[in-house]
């Protein structure tokens, strides 16, 4: 095996074995730092998937441009003619390095701070198993081995939700409230994967073969399969997403999950359906990408504009930035649907700095929680008076996710209104104005939180709080807060990587 083949190999089984031994040791700490060692590992092995030869040539023949830089093609089920067929390229790099990185955030913070309902030990095992699969997601080069590791993560974070998490807001019972939500992400995401799996079943049926690559550019499918096989596979993949009107499980999933569970929801889970739907439906599908088109627009500026006026009207923090995520995956899916080099390198950078900042804000809004047992606005104001720090914090973290210019925020959102007004036509310049519209929109929802929370006479809730802030708050944290600057300033650390995968892509898109 090659070292980069030993790395892909490696991504998946250090946190594989880091679960197992979490769960496994007797001493509740002692499984929560070998769980944390293990993610660490985890993102080492994914950083230096970047080395060696990451040279663009063919090696399917009739597929220009997609080769991983590294990959690993062995079999897996010879009687079906399935493969273990693993590859990185620039489109799943940085997604694979955000989520190593907020995993072992999250599990670095676990040692910290462990969520009433059970061992710290088993929620970082859980942790590290949802981190299998939305890896495995993102380097899965078989159709199959894609919806599998696309189903891993279900039971895990169900788990997480229904036994670590919390009530959304005052007089609820945490229990009930914790199971309901639990329930409805199962229940819809158990919805998504039948339409994937019947989707993944009409494709391989009528190619002869699950291997991605083969089948980026749709030759081996008719006209007619490829509508079908994209409409069923973009369904799947907007409820993961989530597109409006199939996101109402986001909000109750975010706002009762623990604090580690809902930075890993919003930071990368949510990005394996539009990865999925940029390397799956749109690569393998790209007939049905362009007959959709107009369609997935028109409903992506649905739910920039729905996201953001649901957010105007909240009034409990969690909520608020569960809801937010609603309009931000609203602009990636936009960039997305515009078929284009600009537009699908505007969702790319979207993905990457959603997971970035809104990670950021769900630690943050935990924080909050747990320093003044509540998260509604109107208990929090005058925020930063008692605690100018987390204030302070919590204002970069909105500004960064309303777009200001100089932060990672800024390049998706703007770009994504670009691409469309590209495209040109009535339909594609409407839909960039009313996606322009949203983002003042964005704003105003982002000012409102601060103005309520960090301005104002100090409440009840947070007169008493202590102005400092913990060791392990400032190790968690401050990543997320480089990384929000250093996107925003040097955007070519996630395009760079992408530009050649997209421009290959597109050659198939748009032959």
């Amino acid at each position: 095996m090659t070292a980069g083949q030993v790395l892909l190999v490696a991504v998946l089984a250090l946190p594989a074995f880091g679960a197992v031994l979490a769960a496994a040791l007797p001493g509740d700490r002692a499984g929560r730092l070998a769980g944390t060692a293990a993610a660490a590992l985890t993102l080492v092995a994914a950083a230096l998937l970047a080395t060696g030869d990451r040279t663009w040539t063919a090696y399917t023949a009739g597929t220009p441009g997609v080769l991983p830089w590294h990959r690993l093609d062995v079999p897996w089920v010879p009687a079906l003619d399935l493969r273990f067929h693993l590859g990185v390229d620039g489109i799943s790099y940085p997604l694979v390095v955000l989520t190593a990185l907020l995993t072992l955030l999250c599990c670095g913070y676990s040692l910290w701070r462990v969520p009433d309902g059970g061992r710290g030990s088993v929620l970082v095992a859980l942790l590290l198993v949802i981190e299998v699969g939305i890896l495995g997601t993102f380097l899965a080069l078989d159709l199959v081995l894609f919806f599998l590791f696309f189903e891993v993560v279900l039971l895990p974070m169900y788990a997480v939700i229904a036994g670590w998490g919390g009530a959304g807001g005052s007089g609820e019972d945490p229990g009930a409230a914790r199971r309901a939500a639990a329930r409805k992400f199962a229940l819809y995401t158990l919805a998504g994967s039948v339409l994937l799996l019947v989707g993944v079943y009409v494709v391989v049926s009528a190619a002869g073969t699950a291997d991605i690559v083969a089948l980026t550019g749709g030759s081996e499918l008719s006209r007619g399969t490829q509508l079908a096989a994209f409409t069923l596979l973009g369904l799947a993949f907007a409820v993961k997403s989530p597109l409006w009107p199939l996101h109402s499980w986001l909000p109750d999933a975010h706002t009762r999950a623990p604090t580690v569970g809902s930075v890993i929801l919003a930071g990368v889970l949510l990005k394996m359906g539009t990865y999925g739907l940029v390397r799956v439906a749109v690569g393998v599908a790209p007939e049905g990408a362009r007959w959709a088109a107009p369609v997935l627009g028109v409903l992506a500026v649905a739910a920039i504009l729905v996201g953001s006026l649901v957010c105007l009207a909240q009034d409990e923090l969690k909520r608020l930035i569960a809801y937010s995520s609603v309009g931000h995956m609203g602009f990636v899916l936009l960039g997305i649907a515009t078929l284009t080099a600009t537009g699908i390198q505007a969702a790319l950078i979207g993905n990457v700095a959603h997971g970035v900042i809104t990670g950021l804000l769900f630690f943050l809004a935990g924080a909050v929680k747990d320093r003044a047992h509540t998260g509604e606005l109107a208990d929090l104001s005058g925020l930063r008076e008692t605690a100018p720090r987390l204030a302070g914090l919590l204002a970069f973290a909105a500004v960064a996710s309303l777009g200001l210019p100089g932060l990672a925020g800024f390049w998706g959102e703007a770009f994504a209104v670009v691409a469309a007004v590209e495209v040109g036509g009535t339909l594609w310049v409407t839909l960039g104005v009313l996606a322009a519209v949203g983002g003042a929109l964005t704003a105003a929802y982002l000012l409102r939180l601060l103005r309520r929370v960090t301005h104002g006479r100090p409440g009840p809730a947070v007169a008493g709080l202590s102005p400092g802030l913990a060791g392990a708050e400032l190790v968690a944290w401050a990543p997320l807060v480089l990384l929000a600057l250093a996107i925003g300033l040097v955007p070519t650390l996630v395009l760079g990587v992408a530009e050649a995968p997209v421009a290959a892509l597109l050659e198939v898109v748009h032959p």
